[in-house]
């Protein structure tokens, strides 16, 4: 396996700031069943109470709640589907990054303010203020380059790393499926 290189990635940010700002595309969908397990769905149902149904967030304790249950503003992990293409540049790999939606659309804070709803094939999530960075885990999937670049200002400026977002309509989501901007709550 080998992880792109500093100018791979920086070759990247142009077609990443391409991504559409108000209505894009579903590119994967991930559940996470148990720690270090991926599995690519064809159909995935976002529910209020357990984020991704069948994933490990809502059975996960988080270090960031005063008693240890899943946080509520990090149910879903989101991640640009160019950004996950530039640092994970082999399709079979990228679901190893750790988010459940990978979309194609520009998810930089100034495009998505914390507040922001999608609506993301039936359901709708809302954009939290909750920051997303990489972790070890991710830096040993991706690679110590791409790690920098989506931590770098200009990757902190576009969340390369993506966003945390909490479900607020239940429903279905699908790779192929619209999304769309909504508003900012």
């Amino acid at each position: 396996m080998t992880h792109p290189t500093a100018t791979e990635l920086q070759t990247a940010l142009d077609p990443i700031r391409r991504s559409p700002s108000d209505a894009g595309v579903v590119a994967l969908v991930v559940r996470r069943p148990t720690v270090g397990e991926r599995e690519v769905l064809e159909v995935g149902l976002l529910s209020v109470d357990e984020g991704l149904v069948g994933d490990s967030w809502s059975t996960r304790g988080s270090r960031h709640t005063a008693d240890g249950s899943p946080h509520p503003d990090m149910q879903l992990n989101v991640i640009n589907a160019r950004a996950a293409a530039a640092v994970s540049p082999d399709p079979d790999r990228r679901a190893l990054a750790g988010d459940q939606l990978h979309l194609d659309l520009d998810l930089s804070t100034a495009n998505l303010p914390p507040g922001t709803r999608l609506a993301v094939g039936e359901a709708v999530i809302e954009i939290t203020d909750r920051p997303h960075r990489g972790c070890a885990k991710f830096r040993r999937r991706v690679g110590a380059a791409a790690m920098r670049f989506v931590n770098s200002e200009v990757g902190r400026e576009l969340n390369l790393r993506g966003v945390n977002a909490k479900v607020v309509v239940a429903g279905t989501v699908r790779p192929g499926d619209r999304v769309a901007k909504l508003t900012v709550r």
